[in-house]
């Protein structure tokens, strides 16, 4: 997650609700949804990470089949998505690339769900890098994204 913030100038909630859609290593482009005004914008894929981006997308294939086998393998979709196509949420290209390492049970559905990495995750390992390295100076997530500009 951390080079993606770097290396494509993605937010931390840009990269957190990643979904496997939003990933064209044909093009090496993202497309970062409801970025400012509710638009879509496009940012490259860096080379640098490609190869290991793809791998990590194999290991969440796996960890998607082994849900869907379990019964769960739903993700939340935006808006009205859910009722017009009440599948998708199991479908590969709906999953989110960083997801959560735990299923919740949603209230509403009862569906077996995985939500995305909380941020909370990826700020703790920033800090702890950043304490660990010895750097002096305040280092965050956001940090990556003003190096990227």
């Amino acid at each position: 997650m951390a080079f993606l913030l770097y290396g494509a100038g993605l937010r931390l909630l840009d990269c957190a609700r990643l979904r496997v859609k939003d990933i064209d290593p044909g093009r090496n482009q993202i497309v970062v949804r409801a970025w400012k005004g509710n638009k879509d914008r496009l940012t490259m894929l860096p080379a640098a990470i490609k190869a290991d981006l793809l791998r990590h997308l194999d290991g969440v294939r796996d960890q998607h089949q082994l849900d869907l086998q379990a019964g769960a393998g739903w993700v939340e979709l935006p808006g009205a998505l859910a009722r017009k196509y009440p599948n998708a949420g199991r479908e590969w290209p709906c999953q989110w690339v960083f997801p959560a390492t735990r299923i919740y049970v949603d209230r509403l559905t009862a569906q077996r769900r995985r939500h995305h990495l909380h941020e909370s995750v990826l700020q703790r390992a920033v800090k702890d890098a950043v304490r660990g390295a010895g750097i002096a100076k305040q280092a965050t997530c956001h940090t990556f994204r003003e190096a990227y500009a």
